[in-house]
């Protein structure tokens, strides 16, 4: 029986609800995505580790796990959506400010991220999929 997250402490506004909950429906489209709860706000988790989290008891920024060389380029190209605070200098993920974010780049920027969390038996499924033509792109 799975166990319910833990409450929100940090309810973000309704507009930052439904663009999160849009970021939901994508990454929920990679196997192993859950909805979940982190530090008291709504999250992505694959296999309970974090994928990203929706900083609803900050500015509302989407933290979401990046490699550094992909942060870098995302910081130099859009940096009016793609930011970091102090906090995450040294932590492999960049925010993503979702009212500025082109959804149509969502798709890749979230299975970046996810390949960095997922198990290899998911990513195995997932590029087995994707080579059969049996999965439904994002």
């Amino acid at each position: 029986m799975a166990r319910e997250p833990v409450p929100i402490k940090f309810p973000p506004s309704e507009q930052l609800a439904e663009r999160f909950a849009r970021v939901v429906d994508l990454a929920g489209r990679l196997p192993g995505v859950v909805e979940s709860r982190s530090y008291g706000t709504p999250s992505i988790k694959v296999k309970r580790k974090l994928l990203a989290r929706l900083r609803s008891e900050a500015e509302g920024g989407l933290a979401i796990m990046c490699d550094f060389m992909d942060r870098e380029m995302l910081l130099q190209a859009a940096p009016e959506t793609f930011y970091i605070t102090d906090h995450y200098a040294d932590w492999p993920m960049i925010l993503i400010n979702l009212e500025t974010v082109r959804w149509d780049a969502m798709p890749d920027i979230l299975e970046r991220a996810w390949r960095m969390v997922a198990t290899p038996a998911l990513i195995r499924e997932y590029d087995a999929l994707q080579a059969g033509g049996h999965f439904e792109s994002p």
